[in-house]
């Protein structure tokens, strides 16, 4: 099924210098609120306690709040699971207080004091050395995932190629961060595994349309780079987005349905597909264009092209 006419005419690249320019904007912008605001790091990786309680009757998040103010639990993050009657508490520990389980039994009775209806549901606690390591670990596992993606373009493809696949992955990481530190939204170990989710998504996007330009490259004789960028765009655009609105339609069921627990995994996705989706057709060929990749980086060396065998 097509959803768009594979042999239009689409001057994507026509509006490269915008669209480049739109994208550069937005990485810098992404690049000062991460510089500036940071993430909203979860216990994951910044260790603390985390509580859910549940009350009987529905409760207001201003009541939780004030009794846990009232037993000087004053930097208490307080948010609703969902309803009017779970509730989650999360806060920091510094080195040498008590460990979680006491400073749990703390909050449950800061909370009894105003509502003897709450109970427990669970807790946790993280320390805060094993959240720095986390910290370190996702930041190389990103890295290495971009190398290896590298070495894999450029082994199947070309230098080019490499070139600008990292390029947009690494635009498209940049933006998906930019939005969460824009919306302070919990960064947790869920949020991390859905960005490498994202990184390979995206790379899937660029090499079906680099496989497009591969096979135009071979087979057009007399068209230009310019020409066959953009015929390799309109001949995928029906499978990218066809591919795009699957994905992002299972995820959107699975953000509203799933559970708090994968809320975090299924919008970064969501966030992630759009970009990406974005990045293929507006970023990555327009970089490709500019790189000057032609008919002759993609022909194979033999007797009928020998002026490949002479190209250093």
């Amino acid at each position: 099924m097509e959803l768009f006419n594979p042999d239009s005419k689409i001057d994507f690249l026509g509006g490269r210098k915008v669209s480049m320019g739109i994208s550069i904007v937005l990485m810098l912008i992404s690049l000062g609120l991460i510089a500036a605001r940071s993430f909203n790091y979860a216990l994951d990786f910044t260790g603390g306690v985390l509580v859910e309680a549940t009350y009987e009757q529905p409760v207001e998040i201003d009541q939780v709040r004030g009794a846990l103010e009232a037993a000087n639990f004053r930097n208490a993050q307080v948010q609703s699971l969902g309803g009017t009657r779970d509730v989650s508490i999360r806060m920091q520990t510094e080195a040498g207080q008590k460990n979680g389980d006491q400073v749990a039994s703390d909050v449950l009775a800061a909370l009894k004091v105003k509502r003897a209806d709450v109970t427990m549901k669970r807790h946790d606690f993280v320390g805060p050395q094993v959240g720095s390591e986390l910290k370190s670990d996702g930041i190389v596992a990103a890295i290495f995932v971009m190398l290896g993606i590298m070495i894999y373009i450029g082994i199947r493809f070309e230098k080019r190629f490499a070139i600008a696949a990292i390029a947009s992955e690494i635009h498209d990481t940049i933006l998906t961060l930019g939005f969460f530190a824009l919306t302070r939204l919990e960064f947790d170990l869920t949020v991390l595994a859905s960005l490498l989710a994202v990184i390979g998504y995206s790379i899937n996007d660029k090499v079906v349309v680099f496989d497009r330009v591969r096979e135009l490259f071979r087979t057009t004789r007399k068209a230009d780079p310019y020409t066959i960028l953009n015929m390799a765009i309109n001949q995928t655009l029906s499978r990218t987005i066809m591919t795009s609105l699957l994905t992002a339609v299972a995820m959107a069921a699975l953000y509203f349905f799933g559970g708090p627990a994968v809320h975090g995994f299924a919008l970064t996705m969501l966030v992630g597909i759009v970009i990406g989706t974005l990045s293929s057709i507006f970023f990555a060929n327009p970089i490709l264009y500019w790189l000057g990749v032609s008919k002759t980086d993609l022909m194979p060396v033999s007797k009928e092209n020998p002026e490949l065998a002479r190209r250093p």
